[in-house]
Order: structure tokens, then sequence, then C-alpha cells
């Protein structure tokens, strides 16, 4: 008898301690593990949960974001062949170098004209030119940028990326894009890799593998361009973050290739990692609270969009017609 009180008085304190904030937040957190939840839906939910309801683990929000989207990216290596890869990342790597380059200048003569802040400028187009908060996160700690100066940054690049995951799949119908068009437009145009995932799943499975492929390779841009950074804002010993889990994306895919053990066990694995950057998406949605979306400004937000437009405008047409 003893024993069922105290499980019953621990169990009545559990409850006592999840405010209604809480259990909603685990609810439609849990509802993203099941496939009837998009990526667009989840991250959409997690805007719901920002705006409305608060995020209750905010805190931690960002290193569980970080940790999640990185093992989900390497899961998803396991779907992939080598040669395919090879050919997707040959393919996109002419478009990668004119846009990263394009974006920068783009970038620096836009954020004079609008006068925003040298730093949250620059972080905005490292974003927009490479691979979103992984870029930012990157380079931020090598030209020594305030925590402010981060939130803006992320923000935008958040805001925007909320936005291309929802439009960016209707614009690829409408357009009766190929998979590979799509996948490789999304890898070019949309700045976070959570983003260019989840649109590029929405999209099909070989639009997924392209664009995938061509971000990492893309995000690999990040060691030449924190080093150049740390020369241009003269930053002393700064460390630059390399990607490690991109490597580990590129061993995925060579088992994958050429281990049978992993090739009967790499659909399940890309299964998850599938609900992995759903849930990756509903967190970075959760994350964008009234907070961050008021300290955001209007001309950061400004200079993101003309990036934006001139970045996926001109990409799309040269994919249609080059």
């Amino acid at each position: 008898m003893k024993k069922n009180n105290v499980f019953n008085n621990q169990t009545k304190e559990i409850f006592q301690n999840l405010s209604t904030q809480k259990v909603l937040f685990i609810v439609l957190f849990i509802c993203c593990l099941f496939p009837f939840i998009s990526p667009p839906l989840a991250l959409l939910l997690g805007l719901f949960t920002a705006l409305f309801t608060g995020h209750p683990y905010l805190h931690l929000n960002h290193k569980v974001t970080h940790i999640l989207l990185q093992f989900s990216v390497v899961g998803l290596g396991f779907g992939m062949n080598a040669g395919t890869a090879l050919k997707a990342g040959k393919e996109g790597f002419i478009f990668t170098v004119i846009s990263i380059f394009s974006v920068l200048i783009l970038g620096y003569i836009f954020g004079k004209i609008l006068k925003i802040n040298k730093v949250t400028s620059f972080l905005i187009s490292v974003g927009t030119a490479i691979c979103g908060g992984s870029a930012i996160a990157a380079v931020s700690p090598v030209i020594n940028a305030k925590e402010k100066q981060i939130s803006v940054a992320l923000g935008t690049i958040f805001i925007l990326n909320s936005i291309a995951l929802i439009i960016f799949p209707i614009i690829g119908h409408q357009l009766n894009l190929s998979q590979s068009q799509f996948g490789l437009w999304c890898a070019i145009a949309i700045q976070d890799t959570s983003s260019v995932v989840g649109a590029a799943s929405k999209f099909g499975n070989e639009a997924l593998q392209i664009a995938t492929t061509v971000k990492l390779t893309r995000a690999l841009w990040i060691i030449p361009i924190a080093f150049f950074s740390s020369i241009a804002f003269k930053s002393k010993n700064s460390k630059i973050k390399i990607p490690y889990f991109i490597g580990l994306f590129v061993i995925a895919i060579l088992l994958n290739t050429y281990i049978p053990f992993f090739q009967g066990i790499g659909s399940y694995i890309v299964k998850g990692s599938k609900i992995g950057m759903t849930l990756t998406l509903f967190l970075i949605g959760a994350g964008l609270s009234k907070e961050v979306l008021s300290t955001v400004g209007f001309k950061p937000i400004l200079q993101g969009v003309i990036l934006w437009v001139l970045i996926a405008i001109p990409s799309l047409l040269a994919i249609l017609y080059l």
C-alpha cells in the first residue's frame, strides 16, 4: 500500500510540474514523429508554439536543434549513392562559386546602402551565401560578433527560411521543375540546410538527394570564407569552426554504396533522419519567439529579402535555360 501511495504522490507531483504550456509543447513535438506531419507543417506548428504559447525549453533549443540537424543530415547519407552524389556535386559547383561570391559582394553593397551594422550585414550575407545558421555560427566567433548581432542575423535567416520552405515546392510544381532542377535550385536559393532538406523532401526523393549533396558541398566554403573573414575584420587568435559532420555525411554515402549491410538498413536510417529533420524544423519554428522577431528589425529583413530575390530568380532562370 505504501509503495502505491508513493507512486501516486510522485505521479501527482509530475503532473503538477507540467504546465499547460509544457504539455502542449510535448504533444506537438510527439506529433512531429508521425508521417502525417510534413516539414512545412512542423515549422508552422513550431511558429504557432512560439507566438501563442511560448517555448518552455527555449534555453535548450539552439543546442538541441544544432545536434539534431547534424545527426539527421548524416543519416540522409545512408540513402545516397557515391556516383550520384559526386555527379550532383560537380553539376552544382559552378553555380555554388558564382552565387556565393555574388551574394557576398551584393550583401556588402546593400549593407552600406541600408546603413546596417557592418558585422550584422556580413553575417546575413554569409548565411544567405553558404548555409544559413551553420555559416553564421561558424563565422561569428571569427569576426568577434556580439550576441545581438548574431541574434538579428539568425532571426533574419530563419524567418526567410520559414517562408521558403512553404513557397518553394509550390513554385516548383507550378513551373513543372524536374526533380534534379528543383533539388539544385533549393540548394542554391534556400539559405539554411534544414529548410533545403525540408523543401526538397516535399518535392521528391531525387530532389532531396541532389539538394542535400549540393548544399553540403556548398557548406565546405565555410572554411575559406571564415579564414578570409578573420583577415577582413582583423580578428586575431580566433578559431575557425570546421563542419566535421560533412565528413560523416560522406562516410555514410560510402558505406551505403559499398557495404551491403548498410544498404540493407539504409532505408530505415533515412526514415529516421527525415523524422529528425521534421523535428528540427519544429524546434526552429518554436525558437522564433516574439522577442527574436522584434529584435530583427526592418532593415536586416530587407537586406535578407533583397539578397534572397537576387539569388533565387537568376539561379532559377539559369537552371531552366542554361
